[in-house]
């Protein structure tokens, strides 16, 4: 019997650790991620760190994340293959090194993108200041290629971020084409405004080809825990939901 290589591409944020306002109290906790200045943000649970051994044993654990390459680099988590970042605008090749070919593909598709996510950006910013809103739209960048906009609440009071998505947000997709070329994650306080060609799916895609040409059939999984995640791990052969999570609400616990 033919044994296929299995791959597991996995989202990180919220899926294999969380911040810790997000866990538990009580629970055994162990640093996972970290800021520039060294100190903890990001914190994986026993259950969390037991998941991910047992897929480490049978599989090779592919991250695909939101997170670009600095804020990846500061995860201390082992992997060993590919990597896909900053919601599949990079790839990285095992070994570390940005993939050129994906790389050069997404900077022509962003450069297409991002006169509207400019436009909506000052949009967003002139909103904030008629309504005394403390955040700003930030255009994140990574590799010198703009991938999206991202608003935050300062006092992470994810509620304020509402009115911005139904009164700027939405009206701006509507007007200039219907939602066609860029969609809204939302989830907590964090409110992404993307390109539709900007989408971890197409990424993971791409690197499904890759171990195909190397290991010829093989079988793929995706973890996940947003709605955003949800149309990668659609391209695998099989999804796994954590509970309590945003895609569970919506998928599993609304049967």
């Amino acid at each position: 019997m033919t044994k296929l290589h299995k791959f597991l591409f996995a989202d990180l944020d919220d899926t294999l650790f969380q911040s810790r306002e997000k866990c538990a109290p009580g629970a055994d906790l162990v640093p996972t991620a970290f800021l520039k200045d060294g100190s903890p943000i990001s914190y994986s649970t026993a259950a969390q760190r037991d998941f991910l051994a047992f897929a480490q044993q049978g599989m090779t654990v592919i991250p695909a994340t939101a997170r670009n390459i600095d804020a990846y680099r500061r995860v201390k988590l082992d992997f060993s293959s590919y990597a896909v970042l900053d919601y599949g605008g990079i790839v990285l090749a095992p070994g570390g090194a940005v993939d050129p070919a994906w790389l050069a593909r997404m900077q022509v598709a962003m450069q297409a993108a991002l006169p509207g996510l400019q436009a909506l950006a000052a949009l967003i910013d002139a909103w904030a200041v008629r309504t005394g809103f403390g955040g700003r739209a930030r255009l994140i960048e990574d590799c010198a290629t703009p991938f999206y906009l991202v608003v935050k609440d300062p006092d992470k009071v994810a509620a304020r971020l509402a009115p911005i998505e139904h009164e700027v947000v939405q009206p701006w997709l509507d007007a200039i084409d219907g939602g066609r070329d860029y969609f809204i994650h939302r989830n907590g306080n964090n409110l992404a405004i993307l390109p539709n060609a900007l989408n971890k799916s197409h990424a993971v895609a791409y690197v499904t080809e890759l171990l195909r040409a190397e290991h010829g059939d093989i079988i793929t999984f995706g973890i996940g825990d947003s709605r955003s995640d949800a149309r990668f791990m659609a391209a695998c052969d099989y999804a796994i939901v954590p509970r309590a999570s945003q895609l569970a609400a919506l998928t599993v616990a609304a049967l």
